[in-house]
């Protein structure tokens, strides 16, 4: 509590208030498990580029698998959120908004990307055959994102860009199967082609024109 006749600076307006500890190990943890996965990077890395004690680790978190399913969740979080930025775009079609999307993904997460690749495909091949816990939460995250996948298409229905006859929900799970297919591919061969012709193929081969 502030000491009487003590006048309280003020943050500046635009200011943003300091991420919790909580949040900080969230973001750091994020970072270095999205560049070396999820074995390869060790508690103390983590604790060291965080500068967190230990104790202050498992105040918030009770392991290490713990901890991964936060990043998990933080990591679909934004991406969630530039998904429904970019597909909740309603002056273009949904098929150019959801051409659009794959289109800026390749940006993120393709070769020129700061950090290639996946984290929920990357954490799928390395971690969820071993942990209960995190394959529920990377199912649960590729479950959403299917989602709003086929929202567009069902919209996409509605508006006569697609059939009628459309069966959205498979469609879009084929979509975004096809999308972490690709990009694992990419990063074999260290080239965007694989995401390029994921890109054409969806949008000028298995969709209408009017993605183009």
């Amino acid at each position: 509590m502030p000491s009487k006749g003590v006048v309280q600076s003020k943050p500046a307006p635009d200011s943003k208030p300091p991420a919790s500890t909580r949040d900080h190990l969230i973001e750091v943890g994020l970072d270095l498990m999205r560049r070396h996965g999820y074995g390869a990077t060790g508690l103390q890395e983590i604790l060291q580029a965080a500068t967190v004690p230990k104790g202050s680790f498992y105040h918030h978190f009770g392991s290490k698998e713990e901890f991964a399913q936060a990043v998990v969740d933080r990591y679909f979080t934004v991406a969630a959120e530039h998904a429904a930025h970019v597909l909740g775009n309603t002056r273009q079609t949904p098929l150019k908004r959801l051409r659009r999307y794959f289109e800026e993904l390749i940006k993120m997460a393709g070769q020129s990307a700061p950090i290639q690749g996946c984290l929920l495909a990357n954490f799928s091949l390395e971690i969820a055959s071993s942990s209960a816990l995190l394959q529920r939460s990377l199912s649960s995250s590729f479950t959403h994102w299917q989602a709003a996948v086929e929202a567009v298409l069902r919209e996409a229905v509605e508006k006569g860009e697609l059939e009628s006859s459309a069966r959205t929900q498979s469609l879009a799970g084929f979509i975004l199967n096809s999308w972490e297919g690709a990009l694992l591919r990419s990063q074999a061969d260290r080239s965007d082609a694989p995401l390029k012709d994921f890109v054409r193929y969806i949008f000028e081969e298995l969709l209408p024109s009017q993605a183009s």
